[in-house]
């Protein structure tokens, strides 16, 4: 069975669409339970394809969970499990995450590799190299990641090459219970890591200085469960955001938090686009009377608080509807580019040359055809294409995008937008 939605072109999005909790943050704290016995209890948590596998995840450690509206409990007195299998984990994987706090907690850990055995460690090393750090013994076997660490885990420094979110997260969690004090440099700065220290923190943990790149924890003995609110998705705020200004729009994005786009809003009124902090309710407000009065602009994804990879495809379609010539560089992930190929179908007209640039020239009139969603960013990036397109766009693998985005469809519905959502057999382009 396949997913998809159906985009009408031509329309321009109005009005206003609430941000949900963000899903890089939701994900983590979940995880974070484990290291706590009693209940959490998490506010504003997306009803999301991601967060359904990360509670089948905890379903299968024997944790217990109840969603409410978007309040979740978890109650993690019983763990009688400590692997993660492959079969969640291949679906997602942030699943990973749960390797530091199980190891922290328990003494032990087992999480399938997210490709199987034939990646080795390569994918996930800064993971493992920091929980060895610690003083855990990590290896692979038969497809595994197995941690131990019988006699605890103890401080340590850690230096990062890349500050890789998932690493700095996943060795912050196993650090709250280590013995002593770790020191994590050049870890990663995201607004979600900052969010993650004050969840351990109310736990009882003592981790300071997240968002720079130096992250000082003092383990503690034990820690107890707490109440948190999940932060606004960032992600899904620059998304809206950039699909407003791409069909010529005035919508205001409530829950956006200014500072966690920094550099992508920036990179926007560069572009011409009018976007104002809304007064009272915290949000922005974006307005484009005609995207051809828009500028083309270079970017280069980066870690935070560079330009977003989680927000590039969207540019991109953003960009094709600009004047002039814009060139995007992707440093972070080498196969993020490939919805390039797909919006080619729709007429978008980018060079894609040394691997991991793209140049993209407008304005170009898009025309709609069915396409291919390659992940889940390419595939929002592809429907905010469908918005701009002549005719009907048909996004095929609407899995990907539901795996991160809450009521996709009725956020642009709400907006004016006519878009369908559908689940049925594969369409053969």
């Amino acid at each position: 069975m396949s997913e998809r939605f159906y985009v009408e072109g031509g329309k321009r999005l109005q009005g206003q669409v609430e941000v949900s909790g963000a899903k890089n943050a939701a994900l983590k704290f979940v995880a974070a339970a484990l290291l706590a016995p009693g209940k959490t209890i998490l506010h504003d948590v997306p009803r999301i394809k991601d967060m359904h596998t990360m509670l089948a995840l905890l379903d299968e450690l024997g944790v217990r969970t109840s969603f409410s509206g978007r309040t979740l409990e978890i109650d993690a007195s019983t763990v009688d499990s400590y692997t993660a299998p492959y079969e969640l984990v291949r679906q997602m994987r942030a699943s990973l995450v749960v390797l530091g706090p199980l190891v922290a907690r328990f003494g032990e850990a087992e999480v399938s590799a997210p490709g199987g055995c034939n990646l080795g460690l390569r994918k996930f090393n800064f993971h493992v190299e920091g929980l060895r750090a610690l003083g855990a013994d990590v290896e692979l076997d038969h497809g595994f990641i197995k941690a131990s660490a019988p006699n605890g885990l103890r401080g340590t420094e850690v230096n990062f090459e890349y500050p890789s979110v998932g690493a700095t997260e996943n060795v912050m969690m196993a650090a709250v219970l280590a013995d002593g004090i770790t020191i994590i440099e050049n870890g990663a700065r995201e607004p979600e890591i900052v969010a993650l220290a004050g969840f351990l923190n109310s736990m009882g943990a003592s981790v300071v200085g997240a968002g720079t790149g130096r992250i000082v924890i003092e383990g503690v003995d034990e820690l107890r469960p707490t109440e948190w609110t999940v932060m606004p998705d960032r992600i899904e705020a620059g998304t809206f955001v950039m699909a407003a200004a791409a069909t010529g729009g005035d919508v205001t994005v409530a829950n956006a938090v200014p500072e966690h786009l920094k550099m992508e809003l920036e990179k926007l009124r560069e572009m011409g686009v009018e976007v104002d902090a809304t007064s009272g309710v915290p949000g922005v407000r974006v307005r484009v009377e005609d995207p051809t009065s828009l500028s083309g602009v270079d970017v280069a994804t980066l870690p935070f608080p560079g330009f977003a990879t989680d927000l590039q495809a969207q540019m991109m379609v953003l960009l094709t509807q600009a004047s002039g010539a814009g060139i995007i560089t992707e440093n972070v992930y080498e196969n993020r580019l490939q919805v390039a190929e797909e919006l080619n179908r729709l007429n978008a007209g980018i060079d894609l040359f040394g691997g991991h640039r793209a140049l993209v020239r407008g304005p170009r009139r898009l025309s709609g055809t069915i396409v291919q969603s390659p992940d889940l960013r390419g595939g929002a990036a592809l429907v905010m294409a469908g918005l701009v397109a002549e005719g009907t766009t048909v996004v095929d693998g609407a899995k990907h995008i539901l795996r991160g985005y809450e009521n996709f469809e009725e956020k642009l519905s709400g907006l004016g937008a006519t878009v369908a959502f559908e689940a049925g057999t594969p369409v053969v382009p």
